[in-house]
């Protein structure tokens, strides 16, 4: 076959994968775009103010680990069985014994991936002279619970939400015990799924934690709640935003792929899609509408205004140079192969797509990736985490790929054996109705109320938008939202200092 599209070389695409949030911004002019956020993913497109910034230094966090239960809620399954989980910690902004202790629940990943793109909380911790704890969630990156095991039906079944949450309530007390932190109030920080669980761990921990970021986290749709088909328009709206005519060609590069499918000219489609392995059935054409799908999910979820290491290597404005690329082109299913060549052909280097290896099916069709980290976020998409998510070239402009209820149980059931608990996190963590848990800074576009203006909810996202490396390029509106967080923060150490010096009073302890 010949060579994927003309693509620049950036670097290899990852393999990992990272469940963030998505929503469309109104802008016409790329470099005016705004951050927003709503279902599943992140969209990010942010005018910025300096092109001045630097990265942190390396290394900046030491790696240690942890014996960590093994099955929190179960005395007979496992006993006091244990395994090793893996946390970084930074003191270098410490002040020992007084400042606080900021720590981000680790998502669906290795935990080094989300430290080193997560350079708000650096920033954030020399003002507040804190120490800052990356901690990796079970049965990703290094945290294997069954080793090379873990991943084996018999041994999965202890990844849960809610597992996660007792291995950071317990490592988090006993770290404080370790640092002499007894009295040091906690923020939890996340992104994305981490972002959920940092909400979840306010709600769930609230003696432990004193207030959490949850950034871009989608609480609503993991929990069931929301339209279906909004996510696929939120991502079809990225492109729109920087050009009406990418979104037209895409849409017809899909409909000419589908109609040389019905007149079954399979050797058409895999030349001008440069696919490694002949297309030669119904069931190919809709592997390769997924894959293409979800490489327009990763550039709109990576879609910066500067070059970016994660999740892969991007150039600035991907959205823009992909748009760019299938505009350049006049035979548009070639276009869109160079368009998606932007995350699966970013060396250009790529002779040709293997779309069965490089994108597998899973129970998130937005993507899980490959290797064991995509196993475990397979499984956690067919037991609590809800991802049913549809496109309907109606609302959007991909091929219709519906993925119902339905479609989930036989998937999950065929795969894991298990029946995905669809009502679970709205019983277990309230679902919509949060207006009770205070200290929740909550970035995305499912708004919340507060009776008592505590619990805040942030359209912007600074946490992913501009705070994802430490000293990043700037912007006017991320600028914005970073300060706000930065000053509530602030003010909740403060709180949670008077509240436990009143404490200690009452039972007759010196403050």
């Amino acid at each position: 076959m010949g060579a994927v599209g003309v693509v620049p070389a950036w670097g290899h695409a990852a393999t990992s994968r990272s469940h963030l949030s998505v929503n469309a911004g109104e802008a016409t002019d790329p470099s005016q775009k705004v951050c927003t956020v709503q279902c599943g993913r992140i969209s990010m497109a942010v005018r910025p103010v300096s092109r001045n910034f630097y990265r942190t230094q390396e290394p900046v966090y030491k790696e240690q680990y942890f014996e960590q239960i093994l099955d929190h809620f179960n005395f007979e399954s496992y006993g006091n069985k244990t395994f090793l989980q893996r946390y970084l910690t930074t003191a270098k902004f410490w002040k020992k014994g007084v400042g606080p202790i900021f720590f981000y629940t680790g998502n669906e990943g290795d935990i080094w991936e989300f430290a080193q793109n997560s350079g708000f909380i650096l920033e954030l911790a020399e003002q507040e002279n804190a120490l800052v704890i990356f901690a990796e969630h079970r049965y990703y990156g290094t945290s294997l619970p069954f080793g090379k095991l873990s991943m084996q039906r018999e041994n999965i079944g202890l990844l849960t939400v809610e597992q996660a949450l007792a291995d950071y309530a317990v490592l988090i007390t006993e770290l404080k015990k370790q640092y002499g932190a007894r009295d040091c109030p906690v923020i939890a920080f996340g992104g994305s799924y981490g972002g959920v669980l940092s909400a979840y761990m306010r709600m769930k921990y609230p003696n432990i934690v004193a207030g959490a970021l949850a950034a871009s986290a989608p609480l609503l749709a993991v929990a069931g709640i929301g339209d279906p088909n909004q996510f696929f328009q939120a991502v079809t709206a990225d492109f729109q935003s920087y050009s009406p005519a990418c979104v037209k060609a895409v849409s017809k590069a899909f409909q000419e792929i589908n109609d040389l499918y019905l007149r079954g000219a399979y050797d058409i489609i895999s030349s001008e899609m440069s696919i490694c392995k002949r297309v030669s059935s119904k069931e190919d054409v809709y592997q390769l509408f997924e894959f293409a799908r979800s490489a327009f999910i990763i550039m709109a979820m990576m879609d910066y205004p500067y070059k970016t290491d994660f999740m892969g290597h991007f150039p600035a404005y991907p959205v823009k140079v992909g748009c760019d690329q299938i505009l350049a082109h006049q035979d548009y299913i070639k276009g869109l192969a160079a368009l998606i060549g932007v995350f699966y052909n970013s060396t250009g280097m790529v002779p040709c797509y293997d779309i069965y290896e490089q994108y597998r099916k899973c129970s998130d069709p937005t993507g899980c990736g490959i290797g064991l980290d995509a196993e475990a976020w397979d499984y956690q998409a067919c037991t609590e985490i809800n991802l049913t998510c549809s496109s309907n070239n109606v609302t959007d402009f991909f091929p219709e790929l519906p993925f119902t209820e339905a479609m989930r149980q036989q998937y999950c059931f065929n795969k894991w054996l298990v029946h995905p608990q669809r009502d679970w996190l709205q019983t277990m963590f309230w679902g919509s109705v949060l207006t009770d848990h205070l200290r929740l800074l909550h970035g995305n576009a499912e708004w919340l109320q507060s009776r008592q203006q505590l619990l805040m909810s942030l359209l912007l996202n600074a946490y992913f938008c501009s705070a994802k490396l430490f000293g990043s390029p700037r912007t006017l509106v991320a600028n914005d939202a970073r300060n706000l967080e930065a000053r509530i923060i602030h003010n909740w150490v403060k709180s949670a200092r008077i509240e436990r010096a009143w404490e200690k009073m009452s039972v007759g302890l010196s403050p």
